[in-house]
């Protein structure tokens, strides 16, 4: 993401906040009558966060030269900005240096998983189980995982992506029982990747595809949701076992930092573990796949 793409993001966000939240939020009154927008003033928002005005005003530009940790905490304290959103706001007013990526192809920039994922991948074969990127990219999966999803292999390499296909393939769309919920929960995961890695030109691709393909994607990206979530509960619609109500983690896998395995499993004897175990006998997918 260019520097001056990164300086309007930070810019939009503090503005979005600062306009979702009232006077009668934060502890302030009188003057309602007389506002010709909702939200809080760049005042109000200065003087709740005790520092300057200017201060304030040129953070909301972009223009973050010098600011302080410090300075950051309390302008998020005063928009009353939850974990996520703090960090989120850290990494746009402190945006990494260009890294050097490694190992990715020229064409799709997906990267490639080590032996010992993949070995890892292997004995998990009572869960379906994802290996991702940090764009949400399919790179590796289990067999259990095609049969609960889609055979990934069907697809070309750069149309494996968790977030595109939750917005633009239909199967996946219709697989979730909640897809709203879903959906909205992609887009906030994404943004807070995209101000993480902001020089991916790959992240940024995707991001202009959604937004000019889907109009709940251009929607919700333009709502500045951030979060940074690791497990939860999705119900999925499937075609094969009916509902299936199952748990998900996503585990950081330390020698590739910006590799997750995401693993879905249910309670042992619950409905969802016995559809689990007739989905296995199934499918009759008998190794996993990788990109």
């Amino acid at each position: 993401m260019p520097i001056l793409r990164v300086m309007s993001e930070l810019g939009d966000f503090l503005k979005a906040k600062r306009a979702a939240l009232t006077p009668h939020d934060v502890g302030l009154s009188g003057g309602d009558r007389l506002r010709r927008v909702p939200g809080l003033r760049r005042e109000e928002v200065a003087m709740l966060a005790d520092v300057g005005v200017d201060h304030y005003t040129r953070l909301e530009q972009g223009r973050t030269t010098g600011v302080s940790d410090a300075v950051l905490a309390a302008i998020g304290r005063a928009l009353r900005l939850t974990d996520d959103e703090q960090a989120y706001l850290q990494a746009l007013a402190k945006p990494p240096a260009r890294p050097r990526f490694r190992s990715e192809s020229r064409s799709t920039g997906l990267p490639g998983i080590d032996a010992a994922t993949g070995a890892l991948l292997d004995s998990l074969t009572t869960a379906p189980a994802l290996v991702l990127g940090r764009r949400m990219d399919i790179l590796a999966w289990n067999p259990l995982a095609a049969a609960l999803f889609l055979d990934f292999a069907r697809l070309p390499a750069d149309q494996r992506n968790l977030v595109r296909l939750v917005f633009l393939d239909p199967h996946i769309r219709g697989l979730y029982a909640h897809w709203e919920a879903v959906a909205v929960d992609a887009v906030a995961r994404l943004r807070m990747v995209a101000a993480t890695y902001p020089h991916d030109k790959h992240l940024t691709a995707l991001i202009g595809e959604l937004s000019v393909h889907d109009d709940d994607f251009r929607r919700w990206w333009s709502s500045h949701t951030v979060k940074a979530t690791d497990q939860g509960r999705k119900v999925f619609d499937h075609p094969v076992t009916g509902p299936l109500e199952l748990d998900w983690q996503a585990l950081r896998i330390n020698a590739r930092p910006d590799q997750t395995l995401v693993v879905y499993t249910a309670p042992l004897g619950s409905p969802a573990d016995q559809a689990l175990r007739f989905l296995r006998s199934w499918t009759s997918v008998s190794e996993p796949s990788t990109a």
